[in-house]
């Protein structure tokens, strides 16, 4: 398993549309739902109004799989939610270790 993880500094105004756009059932949820071991997304909210997803695929291979078949609807979604957002930041891409 992979997890995908991005901090997001929100607009005040913006942070219900935020959660409901990066939380589990929101729109980055449902376009990740279209690719093949997609397996679910996280969404946390920190003491300082921050937030963490962690979005969690099968492999790495299953993600790239994911963008080279859906990149434009990627793109369209993220110039469509950019506006909730302060800051966004990509932590990493990490491995689950057994």
């Amino acid at each position: 398993m992979i997890a995908l993880v991005w901090r997001f500094e929100v607009r005040d105004a913006e942070r219900a549309a935020f959660e409901a756009a990066y939380g589990p059932d929101g729109a980055w949820a449902r376009l990740f739902a279209q690719g093949t071991g997609y397996e679910g997304t996280r969404l946390l909210r920190a003491d300082d109004g921050s937030y963490l997803t962690i979005d969690t695929w099968r492999t790495q291979a299953d993600f790239d799989a994911f963008l080279e078949h859906h990149r434009a609807d990627y793109e369209a979604l993220d110039l469509e939610t950019e506006a909730l957002t302060r800051c966004e930041t990509r932590i990493g891409d990490f491995t689950l270790v057994d």
